[in-house]
């Protein structure tokens, strides 16, 4: 019996280990770690600035004479009192539209004549403007100021003697 009472006890004890582990609290699993959000997809890349108004001025050229092409034959910075001005206005780019103006002025900014062309460049081109007096021009300092759209793009100074 006595044997008994050494072992009842003993299963006992690991009956009620076995019954407080059976019954105890269930853990909860750890949660699975937070997907990782997948990488936001790169900007798109920024475009190069857009050249300003898709009209550049290259050159004014003067003379007293234009060919078939547009261009200055008899380029000049001096002209006599009777010669007629030309101005050949080149440009590069292009416009659906555009508005190339010419303000030729006298010494003190006095206004001799102003003239406007719209044109619709796909490339290289060249606009010409011209003045004339048939009594002369007064002698001294001149200069053609050309705009495109309205925003100054070059100047050129010229002599009348």
């Amino acid at each position: 019996m006595t044997s008994i009472r050494k072992t009842v006890p003993l299963i006992l004890a690991l009956g009620g280990a076995l019954a407080l582990a059976a019954c105890g609290k269930k853990e909860e699993p750890a949660p699975a770690p937070a997907p990782t959000p997948a990488p936001a997809p790169a900007p798109a890349p920024t475009p190069p600035p857009a050249a300003p108004a898709g009209l550049l001025l290259v050159s004014i050229d003067l003379g007293s004479a234009v060919g078939a092409d547009m261009k200055i034959t008899q380029p000049k910075t001096t002209f006599a009192p009777t010669d007629t001005i030309h101005a050949a206005v080149s440009t590069s780019g292009s416009a659906p539209s555009a508005t190339i103006a010419a303000k030729w002025t006298y010494q003190d900014g006095q206004v001799v004549n102003e003239e406007s062309k719209t044109i619709a460049p796909t490339g290289a081109a060249v606009t010409t403007f011209q003045i004339s007096k048939p009594d002369g021009w007064p002698a001294g300092s001149y200069q053609v100021a050309i705009s495109i759209d309205g925003k100054d793009a070059g100047t050129q100074s010229f002599q009348v003697q």
